[in-house]
């Protein structure tokens, strides 16, 4: 196996990066980026692939697909010694994790960064929770998990077409969702500080961004060994038509109904399950405890990387 090893999700963006990976190929080609492809056969295929591409000697993982591709891979190399770095090509339909880095969607150019940018180093959170068969169980993510109703607008959102785009169908799906959920009783704890009461969703980051662009902790620090916390009360429908433009623009806190804390280790109880959600995927739902595994990606990122809008 090649030292460079591309990972493709055909089914992200809808299954547009399966018809189009062939064009994506001879792309990254055409800038000098080539190595053995691996195509995803079926959920969590691409954590199995990593895995074994690392075994093969792979030095540099480049994933094809969203923020979904990334999570899977991140999951199968998260407990190796010595993990490959990794490359981005979006092409998924959030695209949530690369805005904070910089990397653009442009496929010659996102090729480019893989090819030469520099190698850092960035957090990853784990998180255990209860599976939907009842038993415990434990992930890492990348970008964003939450618990609550993001959750479910993230399930709302994968379950359609996404043929307007990610933010328009992240809205649609926040504001359906939101017509039906109740905020519930939630115990949170975020290192040695307490908090409870009424709230429609607890927001664990290591980015800035989650939800097809929602700029939801805008101070969020990539490498920095600490999550930023956001909490989202028992808001009305007036509170979330008014403030959902600020989030967008990471200019929604401090809000009255929501707060914003730092922490290492995060531990949310509900008074009935909601669901947990990692890097837009849904695996399961509370009680859940979030802790930090610093500098355990290694991310290929633009020579001086700056976060895009």
């Amino acid at each position: 196996m090649s030292e460079t090893v591309f990972l493709v999700n055909p089914a992200a963006a809808n299954g547009a990066t399966g018809r189009r990976w062939p064009e994506f190929a001879h792309q990254a080609a055409g800038v000098g980026l080539e190595g053995d492809a691996l195509i995803s056969e079926h959920r969590g295929h691409l954590g199995v692939l990593a895995r074994e591409a690392a075994a093969g000697g792979a030095r540099l993982l480049v994933v094809v697909g969203g923020d979904g591709a990334l999570n899977e891979v991140a999951n199968g190399i998260a407990d190796l010694d010595d993990p490959p770095a990794v490359a981005l090509i979006p092409s998924g339909t959030g695209g949530d994790f690369v805005r904070t880095f910089g990397i653009p969607n442009d496929v010659a150019e996102a090729a480019r960064i893989a090819l030469d940018g520099e190698t850092t180093t960035v957090d990853l959170g784990r998180i255990g929770y209860r599976a939907w068969d009842g038993g415990d169980a434990t992930a890492v993510f990348a970008n964003v998990a939450s618990a609550g109703m993001s959750g479910a607008i993230a399930q709302r959102a994968n379950d359609t077409s996404k043929a307007l785009g990610a933010k328009a169908s992240y809205l649609w799906a926040t504001l359906a969702v939101f017509r039906g959920w109740s905020a519930v009783e939630t115990a949170l704890t975020v290192d040695d500080e307490s908090r409870s009461g009424k709230m429609f969703d607890v927001v664990v980051a290591n980015g800035r961004f989650f939800g097809g662009g929602m700029k939801m902790c805008p101070d969020a620090v990539p490498d920095d060994g600490l999550f930023d916390v956001v909490t989202i009360g028992d808001v009305t429908k007036r509170d979330l038509v008014m403030t959902m433009p600020k989030i967008y623009r990471g200019t929604h806190l401090p809000h009255p109904k929501a707060e914003a804390l730092r922490g290492r280790v995060v531990t949310v109880e509900t008074a009935e399950p909601v669901p947990v959600e990692l890097d837009g995927e849904q695996p399961g739902t509370t009680p859940a405890r979030f802790d930090v595994l610093p500098g355990a990606l290694r991310l290929r990122v633009p020579a001086s990387t700056q976060e895009t809008a």
